[in-house]
């Protein structure tokens, strides 16, 4: 015995199978769960506004000046294709550009109408466009409520729930501000065209030609942080076409495709118009730099024109004789040469001192300003001037340190370390030519010498307006160059397939996911909920949990009582509880078989707690013993809370007591009942001692005594789990039966008799399970023949042929049975 307690006591697995049954017996909270998941899943699938996604193509492509030569090196293009793909990419993502769109755009304003459910976007969708004034601070997060009257009229209303600062914001500036208004609601009438100057708005309306103004219907517009606006674009995404491609494709989703449409379109447009500006960067820095070098030749050379006609004017002198001409011919062509060279040793101690002491070579005029064709300089330029042009857009998009500009300084160094060094050598190239170039100027200029006065003069003024002529001539021809480089140059962005509305393109929302994780949290959460209940349900619940928590015999189920008090078997003998109390009598006599127990025979009773079935389970044990033609004493032993009394009508008066304390003989306390076999002997009046009087000798000769008298002796004893007193008792008897109640009675409270059971202090004990209910939920169903046999009882609205056919209680009656005492 002990080792079978020790089995069932490590039998402690989950019951999958009843757990499942449980599930299945909660079907309508699932179907309630589910229906009340897919409502919540259809109200918030039919307001959310559809999602579009937009897209366009572009190829950013390596297209080459016409125009461009060896002498012309205005642009260049160091990384290829590649790079550019690169900077493009990065430059399309970056907050600097997506800055210029937005404003371009004006998306800081949001064009807003009723829809079915809430307000939506509607751009391009009102028959009016808003040319906000950048120069005057507009109202943030305030919504202005339009309502035209007519095709020209409308009124503008905004509502200030209550007074305070409302924040507002300079789109040129990009400045903050606040402002005190009232509280109240501002309205005004205004027309198409007209100016509006407010506090807090300033801009005019225009007409949408696309759109018809319907009279009394509202739009609404509403300025958002440039900030934030700008931020919510950051998104885009730009991916090549495939690795290594050229070919981008730019995706942005929203919630108007008009909207999407315009921003990818305006977003290659502005990156078309930054590349070409970047492109034409030497071009435009070169004319400007020629521009000013014009400009000082300009007055240079009028000045010694000036000087020029005054002399011959003075002297008379208009030519020069033969030999002075010839001489004159020869130095102005060093002179030029001499000009040129000065130019390009000037062009590189400027450029040395920009690779030394700066850090910013975008400002670089174009090496052929200077008429430097050397490729290896020309070629370092370009690559200077490119780098820095990327690090200075790249700033926009990373943060100062990010590896990336370690990474373009490196190239930066570089380049510039192979640079230097070729400066040098062309200076020590140049500063030979120089000093050639000025020793033949000194021969001649001794030759000039001997010329006359006049001559002299005359030759050395010509000398200086040739020279200023010519280098004029030079950076007039710089500036045509430069010019025609600039007006040939096109941009490197190809538009291949621009953003358009051809229908469709709705990705969202997802509809079919939202009623998919509806149907999962419609299942998941009765699950879990019948999860808890089963997991932490402490009461009995059915048969399985017997087995597993007790390893004493199970001897019976009895079914819930169709009648208000304890006399179901006389009442109704023809009940399924009835039979189950005929098929615990049959278990009994079994019991008593097996231990060999001839004449009378005693069963006791208990329980763990009051309120188990114990008088209920004596009163119709004793009545099916009695109904069977056996003598029957039922005898009420439960002293503290006397109950079996009331059922028969007879008096408490005289019981047991008073035989345990020699005020009555047995014949004095013995009463009859209606049932013929069947007597009881009530507990009597309540003593103080019960204990004591329980464990007297006077109990063992009263007990001897009606063992001669009788067949059957029925013991209702006090709970065992709250008292001793059932187990002083236990040795009179043959047999015990421990009531357990259905859905009652905690799986805790059998831990006492457990223990008792394996010590061995108490021995042929089983349980009988009371008010079982069998429900579809339970998943267990028993006929008789489940340990020493039972079976169980209850009430339906059914005849079989066996049973008495027992209308089911009314609701309130079955409220009335749970807190009916037993």
């Amino acid at each position: 015995m002990s080792e079978e307690f020790e089995i069932n006591e490590t039998h402690t697995t989950f019951d999958f199978k009843g757990f499942l049954f449980r599930l299945f017996h909660h079907w309508p909270l699932f179907l309630i769960s589910l229906a009340i998941a897919f409502s919540i899943a259809y109200y918030i699938n039919v307001r959310k506004l559809p999602i579009y996604q937009m897209e366009n193509m572009v190829s950013i492509k390596d297209d080459q000046n016409p125009f461009f030569t060896s002498n012309t090196s205005l642009t260049f293009n160091w990384g290829g294709t590649t790079d550019k793909v690169n900077t493009a990419v990065i430059t399309l993502q970056s907050r600097s550009h997506n800055e210029k769109v937005v404003e371009r755009l004006q998306y800081y304003m949001d064009y807003l109408r009723e829809g079915k459910y809430q307000q939506v976007d509607a751009y391009k969708q009102t028959p009016f466009f808003v040319e906000v004034d950048t120069t005057k601070p507009q109202m943030l997060n305030k919504q202005m409520k339009v309502v035209f009257k007519d095709s020209v009229n409308f009124n503008l209303s905004v509502s200030f729930e209550e007074a305070g600062n409302i924040s507002l914001q300079n789109y040129a500036t990009k400045e903050k501000s606040s402002m005190f208004v009232d509280a109240g609601e501002f309205s005004k009438d205004f027309k198409i065209g007209q100016h509006i100057s407010l506090p807090f708005f300033s801009g005019t309306f225009m007409p949408n030609p696309e759109m018809i103004s319907r009279n009394g219907t509202p739009y609404y517009i509403a300025f958002r942080n440039y900030d934030g606006v700008v931020k919510r674009y950051l998104n885009i995404r730009v991916d090549p076409e495939s690795k290594g491609s050229s070919v981008l494709k730019m995706r942005l989703t929203g919630n108007n495709k008009a909207q999407l449409v315009d921003y990818l379109n305006t977003s290659v447009e502005v990156l078309s118009e930054d590349m070409l500006e970047r492109k034409n960067l030497f071009a435009t820095k070169t004319i400007k730099f020629i521009d000013s070098s014009l400009a000082q030749k300009s007055e240079e050379l009028s000045t010694v024109q000036d000087e020029l006609n005054q002399f011959k004017n003075k002297n008379a002198i208009f030519d020069l004789a033969s030999e002075g001409t010839e001489i004159n011919a020869k130095l102005n062509g060093l002179d030029l040469r001499k000009e040129s060279v000065n130019r390009e040793l000037n062009y590189y101690n400027t450029l040395q001192d920009y690779l030394i002491n700066r850090s910013d070579y975008r400002d670089v005029p174009a090496p052929s300003v200077a008429g430097i064709s050397e490729n290896s300089v020309v070629t370092g330029v370009g690559k200077i001037v490119a780098l820095a042009e990327e690090r200075n857009k790249l700033q926009y998009s990373f943060k100062e340190g990010a590896p990336i500009f370690s990474d373009i300084d490196r190239q930066i160094n570089a380049v510039k370390t192979v640079l230097l060094e070729n400066i040098r050598s062309s200076k020590s190239l140049k500063n030979q030519e120089l000093s050639s170039i000025n020793s033949d100027i000194g021969r001649y200029e001794g030759e000039i010498r001997k010329l006359p006065k006049e001559q002299q003069d005359l030759l050395n003024i010509e000398r200086r307006y040739n020279l200023s002529q010519g280098t004029y001539n030079l950076f007039l021809a710089k500036r045509s160059e430069a010019g025609l480089v600039k007006a040939a140059n096109v941009s490197d962005v190809m538009i291949i397939d621009p953003a358009k509305d051809t229908g469709g393109g709705q990705i969202g929302p997802n509809t079919q996911l939202n009623y998919m994780m509806a149907g999962l949290l419609g299942l998941f959460i009765p699950l879990l909920l019948v999860f808890v209940r089963v997991f932490f349900d402490t009461k009995i619940s059915n048969v399985k949990d017997l087995e597993r928590i007790t390893p004493i015999p199970l001897l019976g189920v009895l079914g819930k009582s169709p009648i208000d008090n304890n006399l179901v078997v006389l009442t109704k003998p023809k009940s399924a509880i009835a039979e189950a109390f005929r098929a615990l009598r049959s278990s009994l006599q079994f019991i008593y078989k097996k231990q060999g127990i001839k004449g009378a025979k005693t069963v006791l009773v208990t329980s763990s707690v009051s309120g188990e079935g114990k008088t209920f389970c004596s009163i119709n044990l004793a009545s099916v013993f009695a109904l069977s033609e056996k003598k029957t004493i039922l005898v009420g032993l439960d002293l503290r809370k006397p109950k079996i009394f009331g059922d028969f009508n007879i008096n408490n008066s005289m019981g047991v007591v008073n035989y345990l304390i020699n005020e009555a003989d047995i014949d004095t306390i013995i009463q009859k009942t209606e049932v013929e076999y069947l007597d009881v002997i009530p507990s009597g009046p309540i003593p103080p001692n019960p204990s004591e009087l329980l464990i007297s000798e006077k109990l063992d000769e009263l007990i001897d005594k009606l063992k001669e008298r009788y067949d059957y002796i029925i013991l209702d004893s006090p709970p065992l789990g709250l008292v001793s007193d059932s187990l002083e008792l236990i040795k009179h008897v043959d047999a015990t039966l421990y009531m357990a109640r259905f859905n009652y009675t905690h799986k805790n409270m059998l831990a006492f008799v457990n223990e008792k059971y394996k010590t061995g202090e108490v021995k042929h004990i089983s349980i009988v399970l009371n008010d079982y209910v069998e429900k579809a939920g339970r998943g267990y169903g028993y006929g008789y023949g489940y340990g020493y046999g039972y079976g169980y009882g209850g009430y339906g609205n059914y005849s079989n042929g066996y049973h008495e056919n027992i209308k089911r209680p009314t609701l309130l009656n079955r409220v009335k049975q749970v807190f009916r005492k037993k």
